[in-house]
């Protein structure tokens, strides 16, 4: 880890305080701890956790055992946090040319590239032997492909070579549904590959906006995502298309195993998902001032409230 750089402070007879004593030095370790804690992306972390122990709940059909729960959600977390670490040792370059990114621990120097990486590496692993000794072989492999997807198929390849690099990153986020299903069946069902899609298809809708603001962030660091590259009718038929595909299949899910306690919130939050898509793209198509942050965050409360709805359903 880090060295700790504490500054000379004096004591009350005027001689210098030893290291590691005083409030200088405990502020510094709670700052690079800190440092560490946000090189995972918690906010992240916390987002695929919400999909994952509602897959977990419909796969048992209940209350999975809380050991299991409990090594899923540890090793999860762990395996989502590894992933966000290397994205951003691999990031290093393009974060301190934006805006968003330029405070980020490796940008600001807090935290060296070598400790960084070495820390990514080292929850990677821990994450997936959890998995391995704790689940089965199949939830620690697609653990595995997950991290190694995001990082290098994604970060390293289609993220700086492609405006599609949103799409084809999205299996990264919806992989926790397969992994928390197969952490309690050891295998996949239709029920499983659905909800994947469901996250899947969200991405678009739910990244777009973020990207549309932060558009000449990415223009400046030379990554071709979409809002930087494609004319605003394009951008908007994508929101459109994969804001509809997400809640037509939320909806086609329904007939697997679930109920109206699923069925009819996720109509409703659909409902309102779709018109604030449509809304953001009148807005942009008019030349209109637009708050695509406003899709953004409706995004994340739509795909928690389907994901709740998931919950309930397995426990009622």
């Amino acid at each position: 880890m880090s060295m700790i750089t504490e500054r000379p402070a004096n004591n009350p007879a005027g001689h210098p305080a030893r290291a590691g004593e005083g409030p200088v030095a405990r502020r510094d370790v709670r700052a690079v701890l800190m440092a560490y804690v946000t090189l995972t992306k918690p906010r992240i972390v916390e987002l695929l956790l919400v999909t994952t122990i509602p897959a977990m709940m419909l796969a048992e059909r209940g209350l999975p055992s809380l050991w299991l729960m409990a090594v899923v959600l540890i090793g999860g977390s762990l395996a989502a946090g590894a992933a966000s670490v290397l994205n951003c040792y691999i990031d290093r370059d393009i974060d301190q040319l934006m805006r968003r990114t330029k405070r980020r621990p490796l940008p600001a120097h807090t935290v060296s590239p070598r400790n960084a990486l070495v820390f990514g590496l080292v929850l990677g692993a821990v994450s997936i032997a959890l998995m391995a000794a704790f689940t089965n072989l199949l939830a620690a492999g697609l653990t595995l492909a997950a991290i190694v997807y995001y990082d290098v198929i994604y970060t390293l390849w289609l993220k700086r070579s492609t405006p599609t690099n949103t799409f084809w990153g999205g299996a990264c986020g919806a992989a926790p549904v397969l992994i928390g299903w197969a952490a309690v069946t050891g295998s996949l069902a239709p029920a499983a590959w659905g909800l994947f899609a469901v996250v899947f298809f969200w991405q678009m809708p739910h990244f777009y906006p973020l990207a549309m603001k932060y558009k000449d962030d990415y223009a400046r660091a030379g990554i071709p995502m979409l809002p930087v590259v494609a004319s605003v009718r394009r951008v908007n038929a994508e929101i459109l298309i994969f804001a509809w595909l997400t809640v037509l299949t939320s909806l086609a899910v329904w007939p697997l195993g679930l109920s109206a306690i699923y069925g009819v919130p996720t109509l409703v939050v659909g409902a309102i998902f779709v018109v604030e898509a449509h809304r953001l793209c009148r807005r942009a198509t008019r030349g209109e001032a637009v708050k695509p942050m406003r899709l953004f965050h409706w995004s994340t409360t739509y795909l928690t409230i389907v994901f709740v709805a998931v919950a309930l359903d397995a426990l009622i």
